[in-house]
């Protein structure tokens, strides 16, 4: 069994990282922008880059090269709004397995990378 997720984790570290493979969250960002955070028995670890920030992708099709052949199938796709970050709004925030269980699934897949 693989030790705890931790709060950042590089490609390189993800890589080393026994089974089971965590759950993928490919997330959208403003100005066509990807992140990826990890979930796995209740923590969320962010892939970074090697300097320690966010490793942000330009679309799905590079997050499943660089996911792919660590032997991650799919993800799931989630956004934020930006009325969900309004000042004065009243609309609490979404949990990690909220965003988890309604966002949509992407594929990775292997034959065309």
């Amino acid at each position: 069994m693989s030790s705890p997720l931790p709060a950042h984790l590089t490609l390189d570290e993800l890589a080393q990282r026994l089974a089971p493979l965590p759950d993928v969250e490919v997330h959208g960002l403003d100005s066509g922008w990807y992140i990826v955070r990890l979930h796995q028995d209740n923590a969320v670890s962010l892939l970074t880059d090697q300097s320690g920030e966010a490793q942000r992708f330009t679309g799905t099709q590079w997050i499943g090269r660089a996911l792919a052949p660590l032997g991650f199938t799919h993800g799931t796709l989630t956004w934020a709004d930006a009325a969900d970050e309004m000042i004065g709004s009243d609309v609490p925030s979404v949990s990690a397995q909220q965003r988890l269980a309604y966002g949509v699934r992407v594929a990775f897949n292997q034959t065309s990378l």
